[in-house]
């Protein structure tokens, strides 16, 4: 079994409001930082990929 590491944006500080993420080698789990022990989502890693270079594209002003 893979041990997940989990980790949040620097962005967020001490903040719990966040969404953490850990990532394995098939797949991306996604989880609420204020409830750790809770369900995650799981995606695989192209799926991530996209949604990141989605949220990476200038937008217009």
């Amino acid at each position: 079994m893979h041990i997940l590491h989990w980790r949040k944006s620097t962005y967020s500080g001490d903040s719990s409001n966040c969404v953490e993420v850990a990532t394995a080698p098939a797949a991306v789990h996604i989880r609420d930082s204020k409830d750790p022990a809770g369900l995650h989502l799981t995606i695989e890693s192209s799926a991530w990929a996209h949604f990141d270079t989605y949220l990476a594209r200038p937008r217009p002003q």
